[in-house]
């Protein structure tokens, strides 16, 4: 029974990561092909914004999945699912940024408990 808070944390970084790169992945792979076009919210450019992204919804999630760097990894991700909450779905009713927000509440959540006992960090 000692092992339960670090399987939970071992389903929370994997689920969430994992759903999470069912967005990022599209992005990375538009990233690698040259497809630069990308929506600007916060005015850096669309090209950094897509690198953003892509380190927020694909890097970030690999990394919390194998459970290394997984605390800062999550930071990364989180502020992306806010600027997703936040900034570019504003104006848009609820149920459009939901998904956004239960993103961020995931990886919140795994940077406050960290990767737990069954990472590469093992913390």
């Amino acid at each position: 029974m000692t092992n339960q808070p670090n399987f939970g944390r071992l389903i929370l970084r994997v689920g969430i990561s994992g759903l999470m790169l069912f967005h990022g992945i599209p992005k990375l792979m538009n990233l690698l092909q040259g497809n630069l076009d990308f929506p600007d919210p916060i005015g850096l450019g669309s090209t950094i914004t897509l690198i953003l992204a892509v380190l927020g919804e694909a890097v970030a999630p690999i990394l919390i999945i194998i459970g290394l760097k997984t605390r800062i990894s999550a930071v990364v991700a989180a502020i992306t699912m806010a600027v997703a909450a936040f900034i570019v779905h504003a104006d848009d009713p609820f149920g459009t940024k939901e998904k956004a927000l239960l993103f961020l509440v995931g990886f919140v959540a795994i940077a406050l408990l960290g990767a737990g006992k069954f990472s590469v960090d093992r913390n």
